[in-house]
């Protein structure tokens, strides 16, 4: 398998796809294919999707099997941790409970809520919220002790 998974989610006519299947067919249906951040959109989200306000809360409008749905970009997001854990799960041979997610450096701390918010959502006790950068330091600094 693949050392990452990119934040991709697409909704087709049958099938709602996470990570590389989703990134692969962006080209042949972009409007229901969802990628970015967890919060604020660029234009060309704007662009290619309806995104709308609702009592504060921003919501992703696509077409998923005939039917117009919207979800929040945490309930997005929460799509690909749930592919998460089924995959660490399915590597680990046990149930997975707790996690560690991290985020880019820029994310301010309204991103990084959110992407709490999603971790709670796809069924994780997220203990912590780290920057890429960070993780990757501590990642380094486990390999030099490990060898």
């Amino acid at each position: 398998g693949n050392l990452t998974t990119p934040s991709y989610v697409a909704f087709t006519d049958t099938e709602r796809l996470i990570g590389d299947a989703a990134k692969n067919q962006v080209a042949m249906n972009p409007y229901n294919t969802v990628f970015g951040t967890v919060t604020g959109f660029a234009s060309r989200d704007l662009e290619r999707r309806r995104i709308t306000e609702k009592n504060g809360k921003t919501y992703i409008q696509i077409e998923f099997k005939g039917e117009t749905k919207q979800f929040t970009p945490e309930e997005i997001s929460s799509m690909i941790l749930i592919k998460m854990k089924e995959t660490a799960e399915a590597f680990l041979g046990t149930k997975v409970t707790n996690a560690v997610i991290t985020v880019p450096a820029y994310f301010n701390n309204s991103q990084r809520q959110a992407t709490k918010d999603a971790g709670m959502i796809a069924g994780l006790n997220v203990l912590h919220i780290f920057g890429e950068s960070t993780a990757a330091a501590i990642a380094y600094g486990l390999d030099k002790k490990a060898a």
